[in-house]
Parts: C-alpha cells; structure tokens; sequence
C-alpha cells in the first residue's frame, strides 16, 4: 500500500491497495434574506458571517459583511479533509457587539449527499440552529422479532476543553407504553463504542435520543421549525474522492505525463491535451503542475507552452495577460513554492498596517466625517512604499524554481520581441505584481498572513494598496522610476513564520489535563517558541536544528482532540491545536522546517508516557525507542513533497470525465492527418490546438488505452466488475 504523508488524508482502506482522499472546495458564498421575517427579532442592519465546519469543528469563517440582509461573502476556500466525517455544515452567524455571536441558522450536507451538489451552485434553506442536536450520531440496528439495537458514537463535541462522560438511552414509545433502556457509562471518550444489546417485545422502535452527562445530544424532535423565516444560502461545494490504486498501475500514465516536455510540438504532449480538453476547468492545471513539480520537469515544460504562447501573441503589451495554460501553470507554480517567500517579503509590513490602523481612503465619496483627505494620502504613499520597497528588496529570498522560471520568461520575451528592451520586465512583472503580490496584499489570510480577515477599514486600506501595486508593477511605471525587479539571484536564508494560538502541555510534569495552558507558538526556520501572549517576549526557545520528529498524538495520550507532539533533544512538547486542520497545518510547516536535520527518528511513540509506563506500548522505560516508526519525509524543498500517485488518479479522473471531448480531438487529427479524407467543419476542432495531426493522434490513442487499463483497475479492486469476470 503507499504511503501518504500525515498532512494529506489517510481515511480508510476500501479494498487490498486502494486508498479514499477527500477534499472540499467551496465558492462564493451569499446570503438572501437572512434572519427572522417580522417581529421583534428583524435587525435591518444585521453584521453578519459565514463558517465552515466539519461535523461541529470550525475550520473557515468568512470575513464580517456590515448591515445587510443579502450579504455576498465571495469567498473560495479549499482544504484537505484530514480526518471521517459525517456533515459538512455551513452557519450564520449575526455579529455581536456586547454579546457573544449568534447563530442565524445553517446549511448542513451530509457525506454521502455532497456528491449530489458537487460542482454546482445551489439555494439551500437555512435551517435553524439548535445547540442541543448539533451532534452527528451513528446507529446500526436490525429489526427481528424480538428488536435488538447495538449503538456507537463518533465525533463528540468538547465539553470545557474536555471529553465528556457518555452514555445512551433507548425509548420506545407506544400508544399504551413506554420502555426506556440504558448503556453503561463510558469515561472520558468522545468515540464511545456502547456494543450492548436490547430487547424489545415488539419490532419498531418509535423515538431513539442520546445524552451525555445531561447534555441532550438529539431531542425527539416534536414540533417543526418554520425554516423559511430564516433566510437562504448559495453556496457552491465542489466534493472529490480520490479511490488511490497502488503505486505500480499509475506507471503508463504518469511517465507519459512527465515526457511532455520533451514532446515536440508541445501542443502534442498528454499534460497539454489535458489541458486543452478541460480548458474551462481551473483546477485541471493543479495536479499536472504538482506531478511535473516532484519529477524536476516543471520549468521545461513552462517554458515550452509559453514559447507557444508568445508565438500567438501579437503586441508585447498584452504578453501573458490571458488566462491561458501557461498562465495558469505559473499560477499554481508561484502558490505552491511561493508561499514562504511571501511570508518573509510581505507579513512583517502587512502586520504593521492591519495593527496600526491608519485611514488611507482617498475617494471623496466614501471620506468619513472628520477625514483629512491629504493625510490619507499620506498614509496610504507611506505604506505604499514599504510595501513596495519589500517587493523590490526580496530578490535573494526568492525560491530558486521560481527564479528559473522566470529567467526563461525573459530570455523567450525577449526573442519574440528583439526590439524592445523593457519586454523583459514586463513578462516577468505581469506575474511577480498582477499576479502574486498584489493578490496577497488584498487577501493575506488566504496565504496564511494573518490569522483572520481584516476588519471593513483595514480591508479598504488593503484594497487601495493592491491596486497601487498592480499600477505600479507595470512596466511603464517601473521605467519611468528606473526600477528594475531582478528575480535572478539563489535564495537566501529563507525565514518561515507560522503564528497561532495554541494548547500547550508543560514539559516533563505527571499530571494528567491539569496543566495545558493557552500559548501563542511562532515558528520560524531557526527556531520554535511560544509566548504567553503574541508579540511578548518567548517563555520558552526552542531551535529547529534541535527538532527530531513532529508527529500527531493519539488521543489516548491525554483524551484531547488535534494534538501532536514535538520530539526534541529534551523532553517532548505536546500542544493542541485549534481543530484538525490547524493540526495538520502545524505538522506539515514544523516537519518542513526540521526535515533536513541529521538526528531525525526513526521511530516514535503515539502516546504519552504516564505513571511509569508507555501508554502505546507499555514499555516502563521512558528512554525506550519509538513503537512506531517515523512519517517519512523528502529530504528535498518543499515543493517536492507531493503525493504523485493521488495527483495521477486525479489526472485519470479528469481526463475520464472529459473523454467525450478527447474523442473528438481524436477525430479531428483522424479527419486531418490519418484517413487523408476532406476536412471536417473547422467547429470540429477549432477548440483545439493541433499543430502535428499526426503527433497529436499517437499521444490521443495512447492515453486512450491507459485509461481503459486504469478503469479495469478501479473496477476490479472497487468490486464492481461482474462476477465470474476475468
């Protein structure tokens, strides 16, 4: 079976070698008439937000958006899901001021219905929020003579920071009777496995509900709720379940993939025609980006389809302004390696303008009360400038791959246009301001720059900068201030900052849940500290050469939910994160950091030792070496930590579910090249970029054949082939 890496999705195995990744994105969310429709409790200037959350975990919220009833939050958000789940669920929530927030009502999709809504935009209802069911409960049972119901849990909330104390009642209910039946009580345990049994003279069960030390998890439900008063949401989920096969069956496809660069023409080449053929389809770009990225083949291929890119383009002011293949693969490129650099370059200025909250509005229309427009102005020159100032001074700390690509962007520009002498530049500014900085100035909790979205003022200020850096970063503004970007120079000394509030465990004390207390961490590539409060001096320093494993903790450690552990030359440090995702993001950035240090384990243990023994395996000593062994990691820069076969499986599901236009690639190189016939209406394949009919029939064909190999694959190890098959 193949490996995963902690930060990706180890679900479940369905059958012998065959691995279930999930993932959600969700796009643009609005609401519609939110809140109440009459009465007492209509707030015309309703502050509302929306979040995300798995189950009862939150792992996204959407920025505020002020005194509206029909609110358009217009916000993407893509995550990993790292962990089994039964609902995805999407709550409004009004802004309180002196009180706490309070829920408008909810979207709640389960699993199993995702793929019903998937990919396209929905109204749903909102349905009201009552925190007395907001558990998602599991219950198998089977109906005989004599009924018996055997009852399990998952997914608990936290009570207090705290597992609760379980237990569950049955009740049936009848026009004449009432029996009622109780499970043991399960200590400290969020997944409480019950396994009883009960019996019941008759073969209905009417009305089944569960409580946890007095806490009612799903009510019987007597009385409907008028849902419609509440309001609408249209959300857009996109659902994706990768099913990986082992390693060996991708073989075929994924060197076919990674000998596209090589392709000549490149227009010929299998990650090109997957390209054309899902045209429309942005996130067909990622997986062939990630996979050309792991084998080193990304900056040939690059620069191939934008030397085809530059053959059409016709004045050297529109180089690479479209949303084409190359664009989009630079795209992808600059958010997968860039990350860090961003952080480095722009999170110490943007935390001075989103702490110092300064007004820069400079429109009259929307100036304020009071406002003195020239020292707006003033404000908005002066952050302007350090953000610029930290663009054009970051070259060294540019990612190497990043670097190369762009070099080539300019040798190709420059070829095209042998006359002028700024083309250069502006190939390369096109994507290093329009498309990368001036992106994360407007957004910077999309790129992990800040913990949460701005407030409306800050967002503003935001916005006026991103828009004065994309001015700014084209060419004729450069030229006329004699700045020149070079983007040539090996990367530095790379910083990485990663800033959150957390659960922290003193080191080396034996008391059980009695001693976390909330720490801010702060990573950067020298060292590990936490704070008692964020921007004080550290508690406690840690350096990241000293760093020897980063691994998840099972909850039997502690009976906590999303912690992991940090394996160093002293004593463990054991921190809880804010949910799962958190948790996997901490695991993935402090395992990058320490990745190349000498004294990595090998081996670890998944849970605490306490009262003298190991809790995992028992073991009594407490220097015994780990039962587990290690997650491995790539010795390599962290763009070379992907997981190629998922990328692959997702290459065939794309290719597969376009196959219809394949086929007509197919046919059109046939119609020209092949069978020498009169030429099919130029519709035909006019969508299509064949420039070697010929070339480009071989390529069609063979990925033609590999998919079918690969769908007997899936639907032998799925067990959906017939049987007595072959």
């Amino acid at each position: 079976m193949p490996h995963h890496e902690v930060v990706e999705i180890k679900k479940q195995i369905l059958k012998e070698g065959l691995t279930e990744h999930t993932s959600v994105e969700t796009l643009g969310c609005e609401g519609k008439n939110l809140g109440p429709c009459s009465g007492p409790n209509r707030q015309r200037d309703l502050c509302t937000f929306c979040t995300i959350s798995l189950d009862q975990e939150e792992v996204f919220r959407t920025k505020v958006f002020d005194k509206s009833l029909s609110p358009f939050y217009g916000e993407d958000f893509y995550f990993e899901i790292p962990r089994p789940f039964q609902c995805l669920s999407f709550y409004v929530f009004a802004k309180g001021v002196f009180q706490r927030d309070l829920p408008v009502g909810k979207v709640s999709i389960r699993k199993e219905e995702l793929c019903k809504f998937s990919g396209k935009e929905h109204w749903f209802g909102l349905q009201p929020v009552d925190p007395n069911s907001e558990v998602q409960v599991g219950v198998s049972q089977t109906v005989f003579r004599h009924l018996y119901v055997i009852i399990e849990c998952q997914g608990l909330p936290l009570i207090s920071g705290q597992n609760c104390d379980p237990y569950a009642t049955v009740s049936l209910v009848g026009p004449a009777r009432f029996d009622q039946k109780k499970t043991k009580v399960k200590k400290k345990t969020s997944d409480p496995q019950f396994e009883e049994t009960f019996y019941f003279e008759v073969n209905v069960i009417y009305i089944w509900q569960l409580m946890a030390s007095q806490y009612l998890l799903q009510p019987k439900g007597n009385g409907k709720s008028k849902t419609d008063d509440l309001g609408s949401l249209r959300l857009n989920v996109t659902y994706t379940e990768d099913n990986v096969l082992p390693s060996a069956c991708y073989t075929p496809l994924r060197t076919l993939l990674l000998k596209s660069p090589d392709i000549k023409p490149i227009s010929a080449s299998a990650a090109h025609i997957l390209g054309d053929i899902c045209r429309e389809r942005y996130e067909a770009v990622l997986p062939v980006v990630r996979l050309l990225l792991h084998h080193s083949r990304l900056v040939s291929f690059v620069s191939a389809i934008a030397a085809l890119e530059l053959e059409n383009t016709q004045e050297a002011n529109t180089i690479f302004r479209g949303n084409s293949l190359a664009t989009r693969c630079i795209d992808d490129m600059m958010k997968i390696v860039g990350r860090s650099y961003l952080t480095v370059t722009l999170k110490p200025v943007l935390d001075e303008i989103c702490e110092s909250n300064k007004t820069c509005e400079i429109d009259p229309i929307k100036l304020k009360e009071g406002d003195n427009v020239e020292v707006n102005k003033e404000n908005l020159q002066g952050y302007v400038q350090k953000v610029f100032s930290s663009i054009t001074q970051s070259s060294s700390s540019c990612p190497p791959l990043m670097c190369d690509v762009f070099r080539s962007l300019r040798q190709l520009a420059s070829k095209r246009f042998p006359d002028d002498p700024h083309v250069q530049y502006s190939a390369v500014s096109s994507f290093v301001f329009l498309r990368f900085f001036a992106v994360a100035v407007l957004s910077p909790h999309t790129f992990q720059l800040r913990p949460h979205h701005p407030d409306l003022e800050v967002s503003r200020t935001l916005t006026l900068i991103s828009k004065t850096i994309q001015t700014l970063g084209s060419w004729g503004s450069l030229s006329k201030n004699k700045l020149v970007f070079k983007l040539t120079v090996p990367m530095s000394s790379l910083y990485l900052f990663y800033y959150r509030e957390v659960q922290k465990r003193a080191q080396g004390r034996k008391r059980i849940g009695k001693n976390f207390k909330k720490r801010w961490l702060r990573v950067t590539n020298r060292e590990l500290s936490y704070h008692k409060h964020r921007g004080k001096e550290a508690l406690c320093i840690m350096p990241v050469k000293n760093i020897r494993a980063v691994e998840k903790l099972d909850l039997s450690a502690f009976n906590r939910k999303n912690m992991f552990q940090v394996l160093h030359s002293e004593k463990p440090l054991y921190v809880q994160a804010g949910n799962c995702v958190e948790a996997s993001e901490w695991v993935e950035v402090l395992s990058q950091v320490s990745r190349c240090n000498p004294d990595r384990l090998g081996t670890f243990h998944p849970s605490a030792y306490l009262a003298g023994a190991w809790l995992c395996c028992r073991s009594l000593s407490d220097s015994q070496p780990g039962c587990k062994p290690c997650t491995p990691t790539l010795l390599a820069n962290l763009q070379l930590d992907i997981d190629c076969d998922r990328e692959t499986e997702r290459i065939f599901s794309l290719f597969t579910s376009s196959y219809s236009k394949l086929q007509k690639m197919e046919d059109a190189c046939a119609s020209i090249a092949v069978y020498q016939g009169p030429p099919r209406e130029q519709d035909d394949y006019s969508l299509f970029t064949i420039q070697d009919s010929k070339e480009t029939f071989h390529t069609v064909r063979q990925i033609t054949h590999i998919l079918k190999e690969l769908q007997s694959e899936h639907d032998t190890r799925s067990g959906t082939a017939q049987y007595g098959s072959q």
